[in-house]
């Protein structure tokens, strides 16, 4: 797993109380990664991130590039803040890279895609918590239908460039919002296969999720996994919590790099 957040890397960096840690801070950004090369030169802030996230998942993997390229990934990307920062651009007249606000999340998984040599199963899913899971779902069936070898699930959140409308809305979203770039490998395991649940209530990985991270959104099933596997745990019971949907999945955890 890679995991970027407002705090840092990893879950080591997450403080135990995220509201406290904030200090009244609303937002708690992540900043603009640095990565070679002219394209990414004029690529968003959100873009880059992806591309990073998916870096600090090999990283910890141990992997190479070459692990994860060709038609034998899938990639399924997820946000529910992607549009924010294009849009706010866009309305106040300012001419962005993208030109139309709504192809915001094709142009981030399209920039991972393309860097990572990327050309397996593709989708993109809208919305908070409870996507991230569908997402795992999905990634667990390609896996299993033999559709493909290994799937990323990619997250990235970002509210900096659109602060003003996350504090119109904080009676909603308690804050602090805390950006986030997370990328989680899945492939078949050799012992139970993943499970879907539609969960009533969050389970006590999406509260840790949150208590120690803060306002993630799409991001928190994914922290929740990265704390279970920092924690040594064998399964992970992940549920989000979006909109008065909650869904959950159990999903084994690799102990050491999963075999791609």
């Amino acid at each position: 797993m890679g995991i970027l957040t407002g705090w840092g890397e990893g879950p080591a960096a997450l403080p135990a109380e995220a509201r406290t840690a904030a200090a009244g801070r609303a937002v708690l950004p992540i900043d603009r990664p640095a990565l070679d090369g002219e394209r990414f030169r004029r690529a968003t802030r959100e873009c880059l991130l992806g591309v990073a996230a998916v870096q600090a998942m090999l990283a910890d993997a141990g992997l190479d590039r070459a692990a994860i390229r060709g038609e034998r990934t899938a990639l399924l990307f997820v946000t529910a803040a992607a549009y924010g920062a294009s849009n706010a651009e866009f309305l106040a007249g300012r001419a962005g890279t993208l030109h139309f606000p709504y192809t915001a999340p094709s142009a981030l998984s399209g920039e991972v895609a393309i860097e990572f040599g990327l050309t397996g199963a593709y989708v993109i899913l809208i919305g908070g918590a409870p996507a991230t899971i569908d997402a795992l779902w999905q990634a667990s069936r390609l896996l299993a239908e033999g559709r493909c070898d290994r799937a990323l699930v990619l997250v990235v959140e970002t509210f900096e460039e659109c602060e003003a409308l996350w504090r119109r809305a904080r009676w909603t979203l308690p804050l602090p919002l805390v950006e986030t770039a997370a990328c989680a490998l899945l492939a078949q395991s050799d012992g139970a296969p993943a499970a879907y649940r539609a969960a009533a209530a969050p389970a006590a990985l999406e509260t840790a999720a949150e208590t120690r991270a803060g306002r993630t959104l799409a991001g928190a099933p994914l922290i929740a996994l990265g704390l279970a596997r920092a924690a040594g745990e064998s399964v992970a019971r992940v549920t989000g919590t979006w909109r008065g949907r909650t869904a959950g999945i159990d999903l084994a955890v690799a102990r050491e790099a999963a075999r791609v």
